[in-house]
């Protein structure tokens, strides 16, 4: 019992990593460079504008392929919170 629930497990890991496109890897390469910029910079508008860049790319990305391989990614900018 305890190898077919591995074996599920591990089944559902490998589709779900199959799932993501090289575009969706991309844009989340991107968007991480302008969230590590947007973390180093002092000045609060220029965090701001980095991190909606850096949304705009992973929101552009799940939607290229209809939200087949990432789901819509929330605001997630600390500067809006």
């Amino acid at each position: 019992m305890r190898l077919a629930i591995t074996l599920v497990a591990a089944l559902g890991a490998v589709s779900l990593a199959a799932c993501e496109s090289k575009q969706d890897k991309a844009a989340e390469a991107t968007a991480d460079k302008l969230e590590s910029q947007a973390a180093a910079t002092p000045n609060e508008a220029a965090e701001t504008q980095l991190n909606a860049q850096a949304d705009a790319i992973e929101q552009q990305a799940g939607n290229a392929d209809a939200g087949a391989t990432t789901a819509n990614t929330p605001d997630t900018s600390p500067s809006k919170k």
